[in-house]
């Protein structure tokens, strides 16, 4: 799969229009490009722009484009409403992208490894002959605080981010995260006792709660729109890949006395990194520019930051004309969309007008995400491995390792594809996947006993269509669809809704299990899913290609 070498934004409008129709925001294009010239655009908000296959010359690779005729925004058609026109593309260099992707990842990565090294730690922790403390004897109150304390600080760190986002920035944010991380592991891994362990388990969950915000963000806002898609899946990638490093490493260090220490000290190491790198890389323009247009301080001021971030983002020298230009013209596009508005907004304007319309979406795919049953399927992995026949199965840490690869190769797919098919083709399709995997399971547990390759068959086709559709896409749909006056506030609502549905997904499942059985309860998890279906047939838009500022003038309007 070949991607184009181009700068990481485009700016296609030399002056905002004129004249705006009243109560509508211009699409604010963010930074151009100088060294190409885009095709002449109406200013109208929905213009239509048709033109044919070019190649950068500067490129060292070469590689060419081409971008079709594509049709205008159609309010009224249901299908066409949700699918708007694609953006012209925007050259970059993998060198450009790559840097500012992947240290804001690392937060995911070190989320994922939490999920993966607890697995492993709880039981090292709790073996008498493993544990290498006289406290291994938990009882499971205390057992379940240990498991779900990085929960509990996750569900924290999204309250405590929501009013403070916009305050903090991207950056600062991650640097936070990554110092939580750091302090988290360090005192989880040399606890004297449990009350010790328990905080350093919730330091490390505030860290969680904080990167999964600050992540998406950073990320979205850096990249050319054409591979946002890509990018923003790829930390989903990550997550996966610390999940899957968190097993590998517990099967190393299950044998060894005090073990527990190493998986969740192992950590530190990577946080450290990925609050170095936070340091070196430059905040995010748009947010510089959203905090100059806000009247948080000096206009000047703020955008001569802005144009230092893009052109060490861009790999230019500092403060070069090219930079300068494009900061400009997005700044006055950006302060006449906001001219009308209050400098920062409450904390309810996340509940009006296109804030409540990108929080019913993005709210709605991370809700959908947990309610469809995912820790429940797995918590059944090892059962349904062992009634095939698997001498894998035996092993709890083996088999951890088998799905985490299986996870790790399906999010990878999706990945590759998301910014070719787009984000409805593959929600809907894995979506479609989960709901048939889910009635297989229940039917399996109902009357298909004799036929445990059924429910083998189920259990990868609904791991495979996770990985391929809510995993990664409803994180992508959460970094890009609200609205940039509300982006950091919204986001946060978003992680909340995410952890909190976690949290009672975990909390509920022991008891609907012992009161409707495996059977009934698969078969309730598999209604949830055809309703999630229909949530994204019909409510869910098509954001592939278009820049953050379109898809807020052409999809929340």
């Amino acid at each position: 799969m070949a991607f184009s070498t181009r700068p990481l934004f485009n700016h296609t409008l030399s002056s905002p229009p004129l004249h705006q129709p009243k109560k509508q925001k211009p699409v604010i294009p963010l930074f151009s490009n100088s060294h190409s010239t885009p095709p002449p655009l109406r200013s109208s908000p929905c213009f239509r722009a048709k033109f044919g296959t070019f190649t950068n010359p500067s490129s060292k690779l070469g590689f060419s484009v081409k971008v079709g005729s594509q049709n205008g925004y159609s309010s009224g058609d249901e299908a066409q409403s949700l699918i708007p026109e694609a953006t012209p593309q925007e050259d970059y260099s993998w060198v450009s992208v790559i840097i500012p992707f992947v240290f804001p990842a690392l937060g995911g990565l070190l989320f994922g490894y939490d999920i993966g090294a607890t697995s492993g730690a709880t039981i090292s922790l709790t073996s008498a002959e493993l544990s290498g403390t006289t406290w291994f004897n938990l009882t499971a109150v205390q057992l379940g605080l240990v498991v779900s304390g990085s929960l509990y600080g996750a569900l924290f760190g999204s309250l405590l981010v929501y009013p403070i986002a916009d305050f903090l920035g991207r950056r600062r944010e991650l640097i936070t995260a990554a110092a939580l991380y750091l302090l988290g592991g360090l005192i989880t891994g040399c606890a004297p006792g449990l009350g010790v362990l328990l905080v350093g388990r919730l330091l490390y969950g505030i860290g969680i709660g904080m990167a999964m915000h600050g992540a998406p963000l950073y990320i979205a806002e850096t990249c050319p729109s054409q591979i946002r898609g890509t990018l923003v899946s790829l930390k989903e990638l990550f997550i996966v890949l610390g999940i899957l490093l968190g097993y590998l490493i517990g099967s190393f260090q299950i044998d060894a006395i005090g073990g527990w220490r190493y998986m969740y000290g192992i950590s530190a190491p990577i946080a450290l990194l990925m609050g170095i790198g936070m340091w070196i890389l430059p905040p995010s323009p748009r947010w510089l520019l959203l905090r100059a247009a806000q009247g948080k301080g000096s206009v000047k001021e703020y955008k001569e930051k802005a144009v230092l971030a893009l052109s060490k983002l861009r790999g230019r020298p500092p403060g070069d004309k090219v930079s300068e230009k494009q900061i400009e013209e997005t700044l006055v596009t950006l302060k006449s969309a906001y001219a009308d508005q209050e400098s920062e907004g409450s904390l309810m304007d996340i509940f009006q007008g296109p804030s409540l319309k990108a929080f019913i979406i993005a709210g709605g795919l991370v809700l959908f995400q947990q309610i469809t049953g995912q820790p429940s399927v797995l918590y059944y992995a090892g059962p349904i491995l062992q009634s095939a026949g698997f001498s894998a199965a035996a092993d709890a840490t083996k088999v951890s390792v088998i799905i985490g690869l299986f996870k790790f190769v399906m999010t990878g797919i999706a990945v590759l594809k998301v910014d070719d098919l787009g984000r409805r083709p593959l929600l809907i399709v894995g979506v479609s996947g989960l709901a048939l995997s889910l009635f297989l399971l229940s039917a399996y547990y109902k009357f298909l006993g004799g036929f445990p390759l059924v429910a083998v068959a189920s259990l990868l086709l609904y791991v495979g269509c996770y990985q391929i559709s809510f995993g990664p896409i409803s994180w992508l749909m959460v970094s890009e669809i609200f609205p940039l006056q509300t982006r950091g506030k919204g986001i946060s609502l978003a992680v909340l809704t995410n952890f909190g549905s976690n949290a009672l997904v975990t909390f509920a499942f022991s008891p609907l299990k012992e009161a409707l059985g495996a059977d009934n309860l698969f078969l309730l998890f598999g209604a949830i899913a055809l309703i999630s279906l229909l949530f994204v047939v019909l409510i869910v838009p098509e954001t592939k290609g278009l820049s953050l500022e379109e898809i807020e003038s052409k999809i929340l309007k």
